[in-house]
């Protein structure tokens, strides 16, 4: 009898995680290696929320806390989503985990049975489906395209959902792609919802200040109220704030959901860190100012990006609305031969030639359920971008 469970077979390690590590790896050895793989933003976490943690350290707010959040975080919560998303949850109706991710998975093992279906659109964060697999239920992939912007069609939605389907996975600003979907279309997806009255939404919400151009963020249960007594929304403090490293996520939902969350919860990790706690209180209560500027530089960032991987031969880069992420394709890069003989036939080819030829670590498409594309996270500095999109159009130039 083997050590790994059959559950545990049926997923595999994050993709991103394993490219990030390898660059790291790879720049521990000496390598001169550019990582644009990680998703999480590279400003440092404002000096108001560090001294919060530090005044809570000295107070002595070091015990164990209530399971799923303290009652000063849970009302911060609450007061975030009335003043920024028109969306009113009591206190019983919040839980607060260590990282998005861990809402995501405490709500779906909370919930799934096997035979049970989850929709997700690809691209996708690529902890989505395998999350559904650990539950014992069925991802569901929907791909969408680069004609429709890669946001589902409500044709798509409808097409998807059987007498088994138990939830739709949301995500906009998306991640791997930046797609934000308009109040408009929202809608035009939640109407689907409204006629298949068994199917729950989980709204991930994660990249919401991080939007570009003038576009206006909405959230599925604020666009249509009937959905919110099955709809999840979920969000954190980890890219708005640049607190990845500090682990909180919080999520709104109807009181027996999150009643069950805190049920799983209680007999796994119990409470998130109770520094992290008040420190997330500070980041949803504190001054927003210094977010204008966050947004302006990413505004940069990727507009180049965006122009110089457009310059590269095979490349075709669509400018995102938000998140930190371009999604381009490399299709015209297929069929092709590095100088040392190296066949791309597909974009895992495409990145782990990049990263051994040139030393700059991307994420390919395969990763997130949808090719011939890759993901580069703009969540760094423009030398450094410049210096990596310059190495990616040397690349290309070279294929033959």
């Amino acid at each position: 009898m083997g050590l790994v469970s059959r559950t545990l077979e049926r997923v595999k390690p994050s993709p991103t995680m394993a490219i990030t590590s390898k660059a790291r790896q790879m720049k521990a050895e000496g390598f001169d290696v550019i990582g644009l793989g990680a998703g999480e933003p590279d400003f440092d976490t404002p000096d108001n929320i560090k001294q919060a943690a530090i005044e809570a350290i000295q107070r002595g707010e070091t015990k164990y806390t209530a399971v799923d959040g303290i009652p000063e975080l849970k009302k911060a919560i609450s007061e975030k989503f009335a003043r920024e998303n028109g969306l009113a949850y009591a206190p019983n109706e919040i839980t607060v985990g260590a990282g998005g991710k861990h809402v995501l998975y405490n709500a779906l093992l909370a919930t799934l049975d096997p035979g049970d279906e989850v929709v997700i659109p690809s691209p996708y964060w690529v902890s989505y489906p395998d999350i559904v697999l650990l539950s014992g239920a069925e991802p569901v992939i929907v791909e969408t395209t680069l004609k429709d912007g890669f946001k589902l069609t409500p044709e798509a939605l409808e097409g998807a959902i059987t007498p088994k389907t138990k939830w739709f996975i949301f995500n906009s600003p998306s991640n791997p792609t930046g797609a934000a979907y308009t109040r408009d279309e929202i809608k035009a997806l939640t109407d689907v919802l409204l006629r298949h009255e068994r199917v729950w939404l989980l709204s991930d919400d994660i990249y919401e200040h991080l939007v570009y151009d003038g576009f206006e963020f909405t959230t599925p249960a604020a666009v249509e109220p009937k959905l919110k007594e099955r709809t999840l929304t979920l969000n954190g403090v980890s890219k708005a704030y640049s607190m990845t490293g500090w682990r909180i996520g919080y999520a709104g939902g109807p009181a027996p959901l999150i009643k069950a969350i805190g049920t799983l919860q209680s007999q796994s990790t119990s409470n998130p860190s109770s520094i992290s706690q008040w420190a997330a209180v500070e980041a949803l209560n504190g001054t927003q100012d210094f977010l204008k500027d966050w947004v302006q530089s990413f505004r940069e960032r990727r507009d180049l990006v965006v122009s110089m991987l457009n310059q590269a031969t095979g490349l075709s880069c669509p400018t995102p609305a938000g998140a930190f992420y371009v999604y381009p394709s490399c299709e015209g890069c297929l069929g092709k031969k590095t100088p040392k003989g190296t066949a791309i036939d597909s974009d895992g080819d495409f990145a782990a030639a990049l990263l051994e030829e040139e030393g700059v670590a991307v994420v390919p498409g395969a990763a997130f359920g949808l090719s011939p594309f890759f993901r580069v996270s703009y969540a760094t500095g423009m030398d450094a971008l410049q210096d990596a999109c310059r190495r990616i159009q040397r690349f290309c130039a070279s294929l033959s």
